[in-house]
């Protein structure tokens, strides 16, 4: 069982940055692949970014790649999202996502958090 908490969300202007954590419970955090979504009102929830059980790799969505960055520390259990460059179509609430293969699609990840709302204003 992992539980995850994500925080660091936030209102910022258009072209601010924001890093994101979530945190997470267990002894078998390593194991698991590791993604970030999200939910803007009124639309599918949707992917972000994923990194390996690893780290060694990386996956973005065309819309925020070269933008957001997605980084993990076993260590401390935590993954991160830093994103940069913001813009007002990033606002959405934030979800980071465990599960046992990196993947871009929803169903591939068995524990999710409770989010946490990033607002870009223009």
């Amino acid at each position: 069982q992992v539980q995850l908490v994500e925080s660091g969300g936030g209102l910022v202007q258009a072209g601010g940055s924001l890093r994101l954590s979530c945190a997470a419970s267990g002894r078998t955090f390593s194991r698991y692949a590791m993604g970030w979504f999200r939910q803007a009102p009124g639309k599918e929830r949707e992917f972000v970014a994923a990194i390996s059980w690893i780290g060694g790799s990386t996956y973005y969505a065309d819309s925020v790649k070269g933008r957001f960055t997605i980084s993990r520390d076993n260590a401390k259990n935590t993954v991160y999202l830093q994103m940069n460059s913001l813009k007002p179509e990033d606002t959405a609430v934030y979800y980071c996502a465990a599960g046992a293969g990196t993947s871009i699609l929803r169903r591939a990840y068995d524990y999710w958090g409770q989010g946490t709302q990033v607002t870009v204003s223009s």
